[in-house]
């Protein structure tokens, strides 16, 4: 996925699916980084953006077009990520990932797995557990319970 001019990876694993920009309906007084949520085959799913929650500028010249939602598996609970695109889905050996530098991209290394060459670029594997703390943790667990009811 893309989020600005940086390439990141989520493990398939937690990933649901990708899905193109619908209707995100705001939930007021939470955190800035929650955009809403969405309805999702039946699910509410809250929706955030990434780049607002790690700190990231989304690229100015980006196309709306591009713009996707990848729904991931974070701590037992489905969230919608807002990125500016989805590339590619890709294999990476164990071996190749390295421990991530202190700060890469301008991405704190506690929110990364690790690194790892994808081409020519640089593919930042993103810890997806570590990219809420507990307490934004629950409160995505409290905007998915107020519009459950």
């Amino acid at each position: 996925m893309r989020v600005g001019s940086e390439r990141y990876a989520a493990h398939v694993a937690q990933v649901r699916s990708v899905e193109r920009v619908g209707d995100i309906t705001p939930v007021p007084r939470t955190l800035p980084f929650i955009k809403g949520v969405m309805h999702l085959r039946g699910a509410i799913v809250p929706v955030i953006d990434l780049a607002e929650r790690v700190g990231l500028t989304r690229a100015a010249d980006g196309d709306e077009e591009d713009r996707r939602i990848v729904v991931a598996e974070v701590d037992e609970m489905a969230v919608g990520m807002l990125v500016d695109a989805v590339e590619d889905v890709v294999s990476i050996a164990p071996e190749a990932i390295e421990p991530p530098p202190s700060v890469v991209g301008g991405l704190e290394a506690v929110y990364l797995r690790g690194v790892a060459r994808w081409g020519e670029h640089l593919l930042v594997l993103l810890n997806l557990e570590r990219v809420f703390s507990a307490v934004e943790t629950e409160q995505l667990r409290q905007v998915e319970k107020l519009v459950h009811g």
